[in-house]
């Protein structure tokens, strides 16, 4: 009898201790993890019932703000320019977490205990501060480059060459970030259930996350190709022809847009962007040369833009062409395996205006404590070296001889030199995304253009980017440029 009570006693200060350690695990080396878990619904409601920083425009428009909800959570964000900016802020979701500048930019928007020396008073008993976000993006370029796409699928980037500030980033179509950040779990499911079922993709920020075949835009490197790798063939002129035949095949060619005739020295071939010509050079220059070209441009890498999940651009290592000479031929117009981002032509646009220096892209101008005090600003920075300056101003001549007499002569601007180019990429069938690239002033640039139709019908005059992008190039522009 004595044994068993002294067995049961064992057992019993055995499971105490055992509760004891268990107890103190969780309270002190576990504590931490467990708090922020993100399964704990009392952090949940401790989160969302806290202040949020508002995120605005260069021009002082609120994007996104927090407000009263009448509900448990205290506070329901809200996105007072739903459809204009949903790529740029993104959102901040119960149900899905964080998506664009909501996510990026969470630590300074989150009440946190200020740092700064100033208020030391607040950190120490416990009082937390929220940071404002400013963009560098204006609602008047945004809302030009809405309203100049209308409801055609596609995007707009437009860009400050001297920065890399962002000074527009529009897709069609768009969505309404307010159905995210509802505090109804299962309205906001179905929310997002049919956005992601919709077949125009609404949640898609084409502009930085989508690739296309660039077209004849590409053309800009391939030029740059020709002066920084071999430049005699600046000079070399290249025989009239309405097709090229195609090395190692049976017969096939590459043929002009409209099967037109054309031909001659490099400036002629990129005013009218001749695709029997620059699918020569692409062929005379060698994968070597085109393929480094391109990567130095950013092709192969992300651009650091400060949004989430930012595509890279593609384009073939030189090993790739080893056996497709025609695979060669076609990637120097922009077609095969290239593929681009419209931010990817943008900064081509932007490095050939800045002199070969392509600046880091990036949306956040500043930000600002809920006192109205800076706690940081974007210091520019380079990205990459695509180019030499000497390269780039010769592009950039030819480019505005694309303008002045060229196929990009639809985003001329009465008073202001603009240096473009158009691209007129075929995809499937009979269709055609329609594609530009400039910059302006041409002498002393102030904004980078990138603009994408998708899928136009038709390979007439019609779908090429001369015709449909152009006016949208040229209204950026001119919005630009008008104080």
């Amino acid at each position: 009898m004595n044994r068993q009570v002294r067995r049961l006693g064992i057992a019993i200060v055995v499971l105490f201790l055992l509760l004891f350690v268990n107890l103190n695990y969780l309270q002190v080396v576990r504590a931490d993890s467990l708090a922020h878990d993100s399964r704990n619904g009392r952090l949940t409601l401790e989160q969302f019932s806290k202040p949020r920083g508002q995120i605005q425009t260069a021009d002082g428009v609120v994007l996104a703000r927090s407000v009263p909800s009448n509900d448990a959570y205290k506070l329901l964000r809200q996105y007072p320019e739903p459809q204009l900016f949903a790529q740029i802020t993104g959102f901040d979701s119960l149900t899905f977490g964080l998506e664009g500048v909501e996510s990026t930019y969470n630590d300074e928007l989150t009440a946190h205990r200020p740092t700064a020396v100033k208020d030391l008073r607040d950190a120490l008993i416990g009082n937390e501060r929220v940071d404002n976000v400013t963009l560098t993006l204006t609602k008047k370029l945004q809302q030009v480059a809405a309203d100049q796409l209308g409801t055609r699928k596609g995007a707009v980037v437009a860009l400050d060459p001297k920065t890399g500030a962002i000074l527009a980033m529009y897709s069609y179509p768009s969505y309404d970030p307010n159905a995210l950040a509802i505090h109804d779990a299962a309205a906001v499911t179905a929310a997002r259930a049919a956005l992601l079922k919709d077949p125009n993709n609404p949640m898609l920020p084409r502009a930085y996350r989508e690739r296309y075949p660039p077209g004849s835009t590409f053309k800009v490197v391939t030029t740059s190709a020709v002066f920084d790798k071999q430049p005699e063939l600046a000079t070399k002129s290249y025989p009239q022809l309405s097709a090229l035949p195609l090395p190692n095949t049976n017969g096939q060619s590459l043929s002009n847009f409209a099967s037109e005739v054309c031909g001659g020295t490099l400036p002629d071939l990129l005013r009218v962007s001749c695709n029997t010509g620059f699918a020569q050079i692409g062929l005379d220059l060698g994968a070597d040369a085109l393929s480094s070209e391109a990567h130095a441009f950013g092709f192969g890498s992300k651009p650091p833009l400060d949004l989430p999940a930012v595509a890279g651009s593609v384009f073939p290592d030189a090993g790739a062409f080893a056996r497709d000479k025609p695979g060669l031929a076609k990637s120097a117009i922009g077609q095969q395996d290239v593929q681009a981002t419209p931010l990817e032509m943008a900064l081509i646009a932007a490095g050939i205006a800045n002199g070969g220096v392509i600046m880091k892209p990036h949306v956040m101008a500043e930000i600002r404590d809920d006192q109205g005090d800076l706690v940081r600003s974007f210091k520019p920075d380079t990205w990459i070296t695509a180019t030499s300056g000497d390269t780039a101003g010769k592009v950039r001549d030819l480019m505005i001889g694309v303008v002045q007499g060229g196929t990009a002569t639809g985003a001329a601007v009465p008073n202001v030199q603009v240096a473009a180019k158009t691209g007129t990429a075929q995809t499937t069938g009979n269709h055609a995304h329609a594609w530009m690239i400039a910059f302006a002033p041409a002498e002393a640039p102030k904004i980078a253009v990138a603009v994408i139709v998708e899928s136009q019908d038709g390979l007439g005059d019609n779908a090429t980017g001369g015709r449909v992008a152009a006016p949208i190039v040229k209204a950026m522009i001119q919005a630009a440029l008008t104080p």
